[in-house]
């Protein structure tokens, strides 16, 4: 994990397939992840050391329909039907064990997002799967407590700050080339996923179609309303904004953007949603915060 947070730098950025094997133990290469299957348990160990999960280009339809339940924690499919295939019983041992796994979430064809540390902390034999933890907090029991409800919300807000974030982020830069979709700009740690419809709101749905490859200046520009994108993918700078005189950055950076096409994705599923980019316009236009 040390070695993950090294090449991610700190689990900001993806690594590919590739990138993922060169891993080394004791001067000898040694698999993170097996290329395969969806569950790695190396010979040695006692339980799992990795889960993975496949990307899909239609987001839809996975193989392993892992989701979040409502204690705010994700869950993982075992594999297959049957509770005693080697598989899961090496997941069940972590349970057992309380040992820290890896996570590699599909972001893009052969590429992963490893989310680190993760801990199995339950079983629901019933429905072919195990609790995930991804906070830390993998020894929290909730029940029915105000304060527990306090903290069923926490959990399910560090669940989307450790996972779905990170997910999310890589694959709206994988989507998007890992240039700002604005500017171009091809600096990745200058790069953001900006929502179109933030997903604390219904229509905030976790999906690319509901992204934008955006640099910094841009993306603070898309939220503080003075840049907006309409639906047919031109780029609008506010008319206050548009008066103004001042340096470089606000004339070539802002102003001289305007009325320029968005950069979008060669794959028409992963462009933005025109119904979501009508939503966010109308805001811009009226002056109304995204959520609203």
């Amino acid at each position: 994990m040390e070695w993950l947070a090294a090449r991610t730098h700190d689990g900001l950025n993806p690594l590919t397939s590739n990138e993922i094997g060169e891993f080394t133990f004791d001067g000898e290469p040694f698999r993170l992840m097996d290329p395969q299957r969806g569950i790695r348990k190396p010979a040695p160990f006692a339980s799992a050391l990795s889960i993975r999960t496949v990307w899909r280009s239609d987001e839809t339809n996975l193989p392993y329909a892992d989701h979040m339940g409502d204690d705010g924690l994700e869950r993982y499919k075992w594999r297959g039907d049957d509770p005693d295939h080697p598989d899961n019983r090496a997941l069940r041992t972590a349970v057992h064990a309380d040992v820290p796994l890896i996570w590699f979430r599909g972001v893009g064809p052969a590429v992963y997002q490893p989310i680190y540390p993760i801990y199995l902390v339950g079983e629901e034999p019933a429905k072919q799967q195990f609790v995930v933890a991804t906070d830390g907090q993998q020894h929290i029991r909730l029940g029915d407590s105000p304060l527990e409800e306090v903290m069923r919300r926490y959990l399910r807000s560090e669940t989307v700050r450790r996972l779905h974030q990170p997910v999310f982020r890589s694959m709206v830069l994988q989507a998007y080339g890992n240039r700002c979709s604005v500017c171009e700009l091809g600096h990745l740690e200058l790069l953001d996923a900006a929502h179109i419809v933030e997903d604390k709101h219904e229509k905030g749905i976790a999906a690319v179609r509901n992204g934008l490859a955006l640099c910094k200046i841009h993306h603070a520009a898309y939220d503080a309303r003075i840049l907006g994108v309409r639906p047919d993918l031109i780029v609008q700078i506010r008319d206050d904004v548009l008066e103004e005189i001042d340096g470089p950055l606000l004339e070539h950076g802002l102003k001289g953007l305007h009325g320029h096409s968005l950069h979008v994705p060669r794959r028409h599923a992963a462009r933005p949603d025109p119904e979501l980019l009508q939503w966010r316009y109308d805001r811009f236009l009226e002056g109304l915060p995204p959520s609203a």
